[in-house]
Order: C-alpha cells, then sequence, then structure tokens
C-alpha cells in the first residue's frame, strides 16, 4: 500500500515540475541611455512572441520562432528551475541594464532580476533575448527606411545582412514583406533593390526542406 502511495506521490511530482502548455518566457530590460532604453520580449512555447519597447507600447512587433528556437528557450529556463533562485554573479562589473527573467504559467509565477550573470544557462538565454532584440530593431530601421527614407534602405539592408552573417538574425521570414516591396519599386535604388531581392531569395531558400533523391 505504502509503495503504491509513493508511486503515486512521484507522478505527480513529475507533473508538478512539468511546464504548463500556456506558459511563457518574459524577459525585460531597462537600460536608460541606451536606445531602446526598455524592452519586453515575451515568448510562447508554441513560438509566438510579442516584442516592447515600453511597457505600454501601442505598436508591439508579433513575429513567430521557429520551434526548435522556442524548445531551446524553454530548455534553458527549465536548467534555471524556471528562475526560482539567484543568477546575480555579485561581481563588480559596469552596469548593463535591469534585466529580469519571469516565468508566467498563469499563476504568481517566478521572476529573477540581475546585472550580470556568470551561470552558462543564463547567459545562453540571455543572448536569445538579445538577438530577438537585435532582429526586431532592425526591423524597426528598414521599415521606417522604406516609408520614409529610401535612401537609408542600402544602409538598414547591409546592417541586417551584417546581422545575418553572425547568425544572430531571428525569424527572417518577417522580413520578405519589406523585402519583397523593396524589389518591386523601381523608386529605391538600385543596388537596394538588388541586395533586398537577394536577401529575399537567400531567406526563402533557407526556409525550403531539401531536395529528395532525383528519381530513378
Amino acid at each position: 500500500m505504502r509503495a503504491g502511495c509513493l508511486a503515486v506521490s512521484c507522478a505527480l511530482l513529475s507533473v508538478a515540475v512539468l511546464p504548463a502548455a500556456d506558459a511563457r518566457l518574459v524577459f525585460t530590460k531597462s537600460f536608460p541611455g541606451s536606445v531602446p532604453a526598455y524592452v519586453e520580449i515575451s515568448v510562447e512555447k508554441s513560438g509566438d512572441t510579442v516584442y516592447k519597447e515600453a511597457p505600454d507600447d501601442n505598436n508591439p512587433i508579433a513575429i513567430h520562432l521557429a520551434q526548435a528556437d522556442s524548445d531551446a528557450m524553454f530548455a534553458l529556463a527549465e536548467k534555471l528551475e524556471y528562475f526560482a533562485h539567484p543568477i546575480e554573479a555579485n561581481l563588480k562589473v559596469a552596469f548593463m541594464g535591469k534585466k529580469t527573467f519571469r516565468w508566467d504559467d498563469g499563476s504568481p509565477g517566478q521572476q529573477v532580476e540581475f546585472n550580470y550573470s556568470s551561470d552558462p544557462n543564463a547567459q545562453a538565454l540571455l543572448d536569445w533575448f538579445e538577438r530577438i532584440a537585435e532582429s526586431e530593431r532592425g526591423y524597426i530601421e528598414l521599415e521606417r527606411t522604406v516609408k520614409y527614407d529610401k535612401l537609408g534602405v542600402q544602409n538598414a539592408l547591409l546592417q541586417l545582412q551584417t546581422t545575418r552573417d553572425q547568425k544572430r538574425l531571428i525569424a527572417p521570414e518577417q522580413f520578405l514583406p519589406l523585402l519583397d516591396r523593396v524589389v518591386k519599386n523601381e523608386s529605391y535604388l538600385h543596388m537596394a533593390r538588388e541586395r533586398a531581392a537577394v536577401f529575399a531569395n537567400d531567406i526563402r531558400a533557407a526556409g525550403q526542406p531539401a531536395a529528395g533523391p532525383a528519381p530513378q
């Protein structure tokens, strides 16, 4: 009888530590004087992600991460025990912004604040959020130049390609509508249209499944 109860208790415990299906990871960074001074990113297990540059941002950006990317982020949160313990390194380092990881599963949840962490899992998770932020800043700049500064499109594309070459571009498919708009509109610089076309083709090619064997 006691063995049976123990088995049930273990099963309940294993269920309790599993992330809820509708759980999300939330990251905030407040760094007055930087651009942007505030960032908030929420990532759901499905990959649905929202990027904000103010707590009351009226124009947030919604993107969708590849499932492998969101899975990697949630796996890191699990290694960090869903932020149940401090991760601040408490070293004498420069202030790099007040950062928060929060686990939101509908309950009060858990969160941890830090300036700098030497925990490799915290560093890896922070890098994911920073890559998302870099990508969305690139999106905002490309969107701005496409709408209001046609001569600036070339520089915005160059910066995005640098981000991509450094393997820091997240959810590249989000850029396709803007790239296609540049390609199809002759009012943009010819070199910008060519660069946008190559960039769009690369994104589409990367999203295609590998070709199977040639038919015999």
